[in-house]
């Protein structure tokens, strides 16, 4: 493993333990206050099962583009996959979605871990970012969730 790969998933495992430690600090009552209204609400409940939903979707992109794959196809639709994995959350309570939050970091930690420098400058589509490396996927993750929490946090006035 490089060094490249062990800070990374330093960082990974940190922000876990952050992201854990507050959403298992809120309420009952603060799991249904809207986040985002536009296009759709999504609750803070939303939030915590697309950060679930959405990095379990991204270790199987990067598995991917490690096989040889492009990444996403170039017609991707970010709002049309949340929407889709959202509905297939609908039912799980905070603790499982918390769980599930818990189990696809470690998985992500691990992966990172098992990386090499040259597996990090592979290249690939991102659904946002679009063609760059594994590398800077990886820090999009770390990224994607801080700017969620923040804007959870916002909402709830914290």
């Amino acid at each position: 493993m490089g060094e490249e790969a062990q800070s990374l998933a330093q960082k990974l495992e940190q922000e876990e333990e952050k992201a854990l430690a507050f959403f298992r600090s809120l309420e009952d009552a603060s799991w249904s206050r809207p986040v985002y209204t536009e296009p759709h609400t999504w609750t803070v409940r939303d939030v915590l099962a697309h950060l679930v939903t959405a990095e379990k979707g991204l270790l199987e992109l990067f598995e991917s583009i490690l096989r040889g794959s492009p990444g996403v196809a170039a017609d991707f639709s970010i709002d049309d996959y949340n929407a889709r994995h959202l509905e297939k959350t609908a039912a799980l309570t905070p603790e499982e979605l918390l769980e599930g939050y818990r189990q696809v970091r470690v998985e992500t930690v691990q992966w990172t871990r098992q990386r090499t420098s040259t597996e990090l400058e592979r290249r690939g589509r991102h659904p946002f970012l679009g063609e760059t490396t594994l590398r800077e996927m990886l820090k999009m993750i770390y990224l994607h969730n801080q700017l969620y929490l923040r804007d959870v946090r916002k909402a709830l006035g914290t």
